[in-house]
């Protein structure tokens, strides 16, 4: 199958007519893939509410591609970087332009969302140099920009997953012991709703928090549609592997676990006219973004938890998540410790690297400590099946005391036996991954004094 080859387009907002495209760029002469694929919604995802109070400001959104002769239909992912300029400083001012200012938005689509970052930094170079210009009439270096996409994509193959945006330190460093919350939260997959007036930020929050889960940057095909389920049509269950790759182990476990297969959504940034996809039946579950405060009056009716970016705040609307987001004490343990580490090596000039440059408190540490998580978490769920479906077995002997999954909370886990990732995921994995890994929650164990003085003083 021949690799999609990255588009651009150029969005103008329009004074009578709002948002439109106005070109594409890297696309067969007398096609708009617009028109093709049913996009009307692309030049709102582009210009999100509120960027005009910006100088610049970036959104990234996710578009169903519709099958073609050769391709199944697939998910792409948009990244737009919006400008604006003073009207009077055009060199060629169209009669059209009878606003003060001139707003424009240069989107890049492309298959995948993995490298972004890479695309990110030359496609906010490209665009400040094309206002720079003057003349928007001049498209000549937005041409060599949509020529070079497919290099600069190819020069990344192969490096380590680039996260792209907020780090980690700056999740941890805002939401304390709540980033667990939320990330046990999309596990559970509920209608996650997050709303800040910043849209980058918005966006980069919610990759951060996916990104945790590893590999699933990579395999967002199905998330634009929640109609797509090919990835599970096409999982096949792993019968090999290698403990000494930790590629081969992931997989062996079953990650990446699929939070964006049938019923689902992923959309982070989500214009208000794309509510109606929100509310159908059909949609399930969804992690997206909105900048518009409309959405805060109808929050009941469209998200089971709300996180508020510019108020740092997490509201949970339904009490049966509530109750099943509660943390365990070995839970507290964990992502206390993980924010002590980050504050402990917190440097406000550069939020994203620990102050010492050391390991403890970096990108990697904070991964490899979640994936430690999670792997323990999907262990002692095999074994708690284990056990039950050989309760009545007398010459049963347990390796382990109880039941090591409700150190991670009793409640959760049964909340999370029901969701779509886990019948994907207890489908295509063995059933003794507790052999492989250490069914036992990182920091498991009876309550402290430790414990309870941390709590007192949270």
């Amino acid at each position: 199958m021949a690799p999609f080859t990255p588009i651009v387009c150029i969005v103008d907002f329009h004074h009578a007519r709002g948002p439109e495209v106005e070109t594409w760029l890297g696309v067969e002469e007398g096609t708009d893939p617009a028109t093709d694929n049913e996009w009307p919604l692309l030049p709102f995802m582009a210009l999100s509410d509120g960027a005009h109070t910006s100088t610049e400001d970036f959104s990234y959104f996710t578009l169903r591609h519709e099958e073609t002769d050769t391709h199944p239909a697939t998910s792409l992912f948009g990244i737009s970087c919006t400008r604006q300029l003073d009207a009077n400083q055009l060199i060629n001012r169209p009669p059209d332009v009878t606003r003060s200012t001139v707003q424009k938005a240069v989107v890049v689509i492309s298959d995948s969302p993995q490298h972004f970052g890479a695309v990110k930094a030359k496609l906010g170079a490209v665009t400040g140099a094309w206002f720079a210009q003057r003349d928007f009439t001049d498209l000549e270096i937005m041409q060599r920009f949509q020529e070079s996409l497919s290099t600069l994509l190819k020069n990344q193959e192969g490096e380590m997953d680039h996260y792209f945006g907020i780090s980690l330190r700056e999740l941890i460093h805002e939401f304390k012991w709540q980033t667990l919350v939320l990330f046990k939260c999309a596990l559970l997959q509920p209608k996650m709703l997050f709303f800040g007036s910043h849209c980058e930020r918005l966006c980069m929050m919610q990759f951060a928090l996916i990104s945790l889960i590893p590999g699933l940057i990579r395999h967002l095909q199905d998330s634009a549609d929640p109609k797509f389920n090919s990835y599970e049509e096409t999982l096949v269950q792993p019968t090999s592997l290698k403990t000494s790759e930790r590629a081969s182990l992931l997989a062996y476990m079953g990650l990446p676990l699929q939070l964006f297969g049938s019923g689902s959504l992923f959309g982070p940034y989500t214009p208000l006219q794309q509510l109606d996809m929100l509310a159908d039946h059909g949609t399930k579950s969804y992690i997206v973004g909105s900048t518009n405060s409309l959405l805060l009056q109808q929050k009941d009716r469209y998200s089971d938890i709300l996180i508020n970016l510019d108020e740092h705040t997490i509201g949970i609307t339904s009490p049966s998540l509530r109750s099943a987001l509660a943390l365990s004490t070995p839970d507290r343990r964990f992502i206390d410790f993980l924010t002590q580490t980050v504050n402990d090596t917190w440097d406000e000039t550069n939020p994203g690297r620990p102050k010492d440059h050391g390991y403890a408190g970096s990108e990697e540490f904070i991964r490899m400590q979640f994936e430690e998580y999670l792997l323990a978490m999907l262990s002692a769920v095999k074994y708690k099946l284990y056990m039950e479906k050989n309760k009545e077995n007398e010459n049963f002997i347990s390796d382990f005391e109880g039941d090591p999954s409700t150190e991670f909370s009793h409640e959760w886990v049964d909340a999370w036996m029901r969701t779509e990732n886990f019948r994907v995921w207890n489908k295509f994995t063995d059933s003794h991954l507790f052999d492989i890994v250490d069914p036992k929650h990182p920091f498991s164990g009876g309550l402290t004094i430790d414990d309870v003085q941390r709590r007192l003083a949270q």
